[in-house]
């Protein structure tokens, strides 16, 4: 099921270059790192979930590339463009492949039940 996303021909044209480049630097830094690395975690300092999803590969022997971006009380612009840009409502992001997988809860699962090794494979 696609996920709802506002139509451009919705947006009105005097702002759509200001949608379009919002806070675009840090999704193009995230967009970099999931094409240069097989395994990237997105999060912020202060939440215990980038943490516990760090700690699941390392305990799983799994290479990651880590992106931190502020904590709760800063750099909240930034990640919501993450967040816009993707659809996933929290931190951390896990990207595997290219492909967002979830948070850590997710992450769980797929290691769990041995799809991560095979989308590592």
């Amino acid at each position: 099921m696609p996920r709802p996303i506002l139509d451009e021909s919705h947006i009105h044209a005097a702002i759509r270059e200001k949608v379009a480049t919002h806070e675009q630097a840090i999704v193009r830094e995230v967009q970099a790192a999931v094409a240069k690395h097989p395994v990237v975690v997105v999060g912020m300092g202060m939440n215990p979930f980038p943490k516990k999803a760090r700690k699941l590969l390392d305990d799983a022997g799994v290479v990651y590339q880590y992106l931190e971006y502020g904590n709760y009380f800063n750099t909240w612009r930034q990640r919501n463009a993450l967040k816009l840009w993707t659809g996933w409502p929290t931190l951390p992001m896990v990207f595997v492949k290219g492909m967002l997988v979830g948070g850590a809860n997710d992450l769980v699962k797929l290691i769990d039940s041995g799809e991560l090794k095979e989308m590592l494979a």
